[in-house]
């Protein structure tokens, strides 16, 4: 009955997601299509930092990677916006594997700040680089940006990134992610290829904010430095991972639609303590629960399943 209500619960929203652009007004479907590249670089951070507990602070550098590899590419090459953005996650796919494999060899807090250290030197390098990136006068695209269209692309990296998450999630591939997320030497010690496990996730984990980032770029119709590596973004990414639940399926998705839906609201009603009200209410959530909302929610269904389930009591009949 529960799996259902769960495929009835995903078709309805599937089917309100396809017909929205239809009927909502502009705003709207941007708004979407924001929440939805959000959510797919939540989920690129879920896949490394959720799994693995390998916390990143510099996944924002894949979503420059991506951006700037659309800008280029359609600027300079005339490119359609479409090869452009899949060829930004083969760059930043191709450029995760030696990045990963010298930033793996670090643990805990050195790794987070080793990505945080990946994030300005790309951003330096993009200044820089004034030959091909323009440097701070950044790249200004044709604004031929098709919004619905968008949307709908949008709307397919987040299908895209539950699928793989779910399949991971469900695989021999994600068990190993999962025992070097609990205890990395022991993992190693049943013979876990640790270093070849977490080179993958990362990698993986990459594509996903690469993808968005050649979207937003498109969508924005210029890049520079400062809007391809915002470190706002990285930090509303990794509080949508958390506040869901980092290392479930469904937590990136759930965190991230609320938490954008609050933000949205906050904005518009408390426009100058917005952010103030916004980061009280995501402290206080996490003080009192600290795994994330859809592991608290299985918790209380699962206890109210075995309230249910279990024998009525009876009183001793008197002898």
């Amino acid at each position: 009955m529960k799996v259902r209500i769960g495929y009835a619960a995903v078709v309805a929203g599937a089917a309100v997601v396809a017909v929205l652009p239809i009927f909502a007004s502009d705003y709207l479907v941007g708004f979407f299509f924001t929440t939805f590249l959000f959510v797919t670089m939540a989920y690129g951070w879920n896949l490394i930092s959720g799994f693995t507990a390998y916390v990143s602070f510099g996944q924002i550098s894949f979503f420059g990677i991506g951006a700037y590899t659309l800008a280029i590419l359609v600027f300079r090459a005339a490119w359609p916006w479409q090869l452009a953005v899949l060829a930004g996650a083969v760059v930043a796919a191709v450029l995760a594997v030696p990045v990963g494999w010298a930033m793996l060899r670090l643990r805990g807090p050195y790794f987070a700040l080793g990505m945080l250290g990946l994030t300005q030197v790309l951003s330096m390098v993009a200044s820089a680089w004034i030959g091909v990136t323009n440097g701070g006068e950044g790249i200004y695209l044709p604004p031929e940006a098709a919004l619905r269209q968008l949307y709908y692309a949008g709307a397919a990296l987040v299908v895209v990134a539950v699928v793989v998450t779910w399949a991971v999630d469900r695989s021999a591939f994600g068990l190993r992610l999962r025992s070097i997320g609990e205890d990395e030497v022991a993992s190693e010690a049943m013979g876990v290829d640790t270093t070849l496990a977490k080179l993958a996730a990362f990698v993986l984990a990459s594509i996903f904010p690469a993808l968005a980032g050649g979207l937003y770029a498109w969508r924005l119709s210029y890049i520079d430095p400062a809007s391809g590596f915002p470190p706002t973004y990285e930090v509303q990414t990794i509080l949508m991972a958390i506040f869901g639940g980092a290392g479930t399926v469904w937590g990136p998705l759930v965190g991230g639609f609320l938490l954008t839906a609050v933000g949205e609201v906050l904005w518009a009603k408390f426009a100058t303590v917005h952010l103030l009200l916004f980061g009280t209410m995501i402290l206080v959530v996490l003080m009192f629960m600290p795994e994330g909302l859809v592991p608290l929610l299985r918790r209380r269904r699962g206890r109210r399943g075995g309230a249910a389930g279990a024998p009525p009591i009876r009183k001793k009949e008197a002898a």
